[in-house]
């Protein structure tokens, strides 16, 4: 986030020496992405975040396709996805091209014999289902239904669920995930326009800092492949940091809708931005209020853009027959729009309480095996009429 934070013991300038209280000195380390270009933090460690003790051989966790060209429309029962015990096994990857992974995880214990990072992407987790702590090396983020948590590329951390029962959807991003840029001036504030302002986000706090020895094994994920490591000194060991680089909460309900007097384009929902990608919000929010409005959406033609529609919660308006978890897929190249029937009930409606996350790529998404084993083959040639 394009803004300043700071948590613990820093000392008054940059790149000098910080005292330990009993001798010697705390160890400082830059945390930032795209080189010295993107945004950054400075890091105080009691120990030095270098010490590696082992590494073992690589093992494969990325997408494995099944279709790489589809024009197909696809309703994917998400939901359908098999929980399991540990957090990075239960990731199962949907649709994937070279800027983004999507995943859907049912994640049903804490993340705690080992610490992980993703030396690739920035991860968005949104949390469909479940509560707990996002515990990191800045700090912790407490969590629940409706949450985004935005955790940068390089970024350690562990997942403390207070549930059982827990359902992540989870962009996997190869370029920063940041708030769009139309909604900032020119020093990163967020405009009076923008749907949602500082005040939303939740940053870290409650840093834990750990003076131990031993071994500790981290989790990185680089190039598509989970590497393990065991490093001589615990990961949480800041003792201070500060800068604009740290993961973050931003709930989808204090999502601020904006509305028309006609139905407003996709683009009024967004969140997020990265590299040929865009993150809507459909939030409960006032329908259009001109005497002859449509509230469904028009038809339009996906011709630069896949579509991918998260169903959260309520009762879409312009589809039949979508349950919770449900991912519908709209690939560029053929237009899509409302089912039979679903204009003509919007009009006349005075709100809908549907909540849903989309995610617009501007390149073509592969569909993994996964998703195909979800699809309802249905799907397709729904919009025709009976």
């Amino acid at each position: 986030m394009p803004f300043y934070h700071q948590l613990g013991n820093v000392p008054n300038k940059r790149h000098i020496i910080h005292d330990k209280p009993n001798g010697g000195m705390y160890y400082e380390q830059l945390f930032g992405t795209e080189g010295f270009h993107g945004m950054s933090s400075l890091l105080y460690h009691v120990h030095r975040p270098t010490m590696i003790k082992a590494i073992s051989e690589p093992v494969f966790a990325g997408p494995i396709a099944a279709v790489d060209y589809n024009i197909s429309p696809m309703m994917l029962k998400g939901w359908d996805v098999k929980a399991k015990a540990d957090f990075l096994e239960s990731r199962t990857y949907m649709l994937f091209n070279n800027d983004l992974n999507i995943a859907l995880a049912a994640p049903q214990e804490s993340l705690k014999d080992y610490f992980y990072k993703n030396a690739d992407a920035d991860e968005m987790l949104f949390i469909h289902k479940g509560s707990g702590v996002l515990r990191t090396l800045l700090g912790n983020i407490p969590f629940s239904y409706g949450d985004y948590l935005i955790i940068p590329r390089g970024m350690i951390y562990q997942i403390d669920f207070t549930t059982t029962e827990n359902r992540l959807f989870i962009v996997e991003s190869n370029s920063p995930i940041v708030t769009p840029k139309r909604y900032r001036n020119n020093f990163g504030q967020l405009l009076e326009h923008s749907p949602f302002c500082e005040r939303d986000i939740r940053r870290p706090q409650q840093l834990e800092t750990y003076d131990s020895k031993g071994e500790y094994i981290m989790k990185v994920r680089k190039q598509q492949h989970i590497h393990t490591l065991v490093y001589a000194a615990h990961p949480f060991d800041v003792i201070g940091w500060d800068g604009y680089n740290y993961p973050y909460a931003f709930s989808i309900h204090d999502f601020e809708p904006i509305t028309g007097r006609i139905h407003q384009p996709p683009p009024v929902h967004q969140t997020f931005e990265a590299h040929n990608f865009v993150v809507c919000s459909f939030c409960p929010r006032l329908y259009d209020y001109h005497p002859k409005s449509i509230p469904a959406p028009y038809n339009h033609s996906n011709i630069d853009s896949d579509e991918v529609l998260y169903y959260v919660d309520g009762d879409f308006m312009s589809r039949n027959h979508v349950e919770k978890g449900y991912i519908s897929l709209h690939p560029g190249g053929i237009p899509h729009g409302p089912h039979p029937g679903a204009a003509e009930r919007s009009i006349g409606q005075k709100e809908t309480a549907e909540l849903a996350v989309m995610v617009d790529t501007f390149r073509p998404l592969k569909v993994t095996r996964d998703a195909v084993q979800l699809n309802d083959e249905t799907y397709k040639t729904s919009w025709l009429e009976s």
